[in-house]
């Protein structure tokens, strides 16, 4: 799973880390009340790694968490989910606005293989002081540079280069940077 290759997920050894993923869960959701100390250890607890000042605000939701870095000044707000199958970066200074999905898993085009349960993952890779505007999707795969802004409800499908905006259905450049593949590939 970890290098992108064909998996099932319900594989006992993974089924068990789901488990443990979804009982994390409950209880940081359950402690949005708790002061930022105990919720910043809650996420050290869970994740590959939870920089100094990273906030996660509850409802948070996610496969594994121990393939999520956040560093330092990460900011994510109500009801981020983020499908780690396999690595999410996320830089420092970075902010989430609420209802954001970061996707990595993906599942076979080959209906056979589909049918076998089979899915793989590719990695998100997010800069620093990247903004992303709430219900934005990230798609398997994406790379976006630092200092970009995604526009809210976006769909990213492709790389976004760093200092670049992006909105839409699927995600196109409106300004920033030009001459680069970006987002309008």
């Amino acid at each position: 799973m970890l290098r992108g290759e064909l998996y099932t997920a319900s594989d006992p050894e993974l089924a068990a880390d789901s488990a443990r993923a979804a009982a994390w869960m409950a209880r940081y959701n359950a402690a949005s009340t708790a002061s930022e100390v105990d919720r910043h250890a809650l996420l050290v607890e869970a994740m590959a790694h939870a920089g100094v000042g990273a906030v996660v605000r509850a409802p948070f939701h996610c496969d594994y968490g121990y393939n999520i870095y956040l560093e330092d000044g990460v900011f994510l707000n109500f009801g981020c989910v983020i499908l780690d199958v396999v690595a999410v970066r996320i830089g420092a200074g970075t902010k989430l606005g609420p209802g954001v999905q970061i996707l990595t898993a993906e599942h076979p085009r080959d209906a056979a293989l589909r049918a076998m349960q089979l899915e793989s993952g590719r990695p998100v890779t997010i800069g620093r002081n990247v903004w992303i505007g709430g219900g934005a999707q990230v798609l398997p795969g994406v790379t976006i540079g630092d200092d970009a802004i995604v526009g809210a409800g976006s769909v990213v499908t492709h790389d976004v280069a760093a200092g670049v905006t992006v909105a839409g259905v699927p995600a196109r450049v409106l300004s920033g940077k030009t001459g680069h593949a970006g987002a309008e590939r």
